[in-house]
């Protein structure tokens, strides 16, 4: 849905690491906190859960910036149909690191693009699939000591130390398991009218 001229973007999100990511693309975008509830709903799976916020922030910033093309985000660890969020402190992520020892553990990452003037809503899920070397409490504890990964769902920093974590990663796209899928968020951008690569 091309546009004479492009329309702005926003980023409907705080989080550093998205904002990083969606730097890599080289297009201008400014950053708004979307006002969102993030708490799950009864029995709601974690990829529903991932696929509902990340529209619920686009949509929310969007109300604000109807004229301009919003991305929302977000991430929820799946360990066995549980979901895992951020834990907030060392305790919650030393606890979700026990639990996630010697098992694989599935990161929904979800993306929406919405452009409210233009009627524009586009949404996507990148599963990545991680599996977790069986840890000590040692290493768990020297790992939350040194990176502080308080603000990541279920305390994985990967693009960090977290990678000393792992054993396996499987994805379609290394950028999701980091909170932003680019991959989908390009091709979202592209439909909406925003140039990537110097075309729309």
């Amino acid at each position: 849905m091309p546009n004479a001229a492009p329309r702005s973007l926003i980023l409907g999100s705080t989080s550093a690491y998205r904002r990083s990511l969606l730097e890599r693309l080289r297009i201008p975008f400014r950053v708004a906190a979307p006002d969102v509830d993030e708490s799950p709903m009864a029995d709601e799976a974690p990829q529903q859960l991932a696929v509902r916020l990340a529209l619920a922030k686009a949509r929310a910033v969007a109300r604000q910036f109807p004229d301009s093309v919003v991305i929302g985000s977000d991430q929820v660890a799946d360990l066995h149909g549980q979901p895992m969020g951020k834990p907030g402190n060392f305790a919650r992520a030393q606890a979700q690191l026990q639990r996630m020892s010697g098992h694989t553990v599935l990161f929904h990452t979800a993306v929406a693009v919405v452009c409210e003037v233009d009627g524009f809503v586009q949404q996507a899920l990148v599963p990545v699939h991680v599996r977790f070397r069986t840890l000590s409490e040692a290493e768990i504890r020297f790992y939350l000591e040194a990176e502080t990964p308080y603000d990541c769902a279920g305390s994985a920093k990967s693009e960090g130390l977290g990678i000393a974590l792992l054993e396996r990663i499987d994805n379609n796209d290394p950028s999701a398991l980091v909170g932003l899928p680019l991959i989908e968020t390009a091709r979202m951008l592209r439909a909406a009218g925003i140039p990537i690569l110097g075309s729309a």
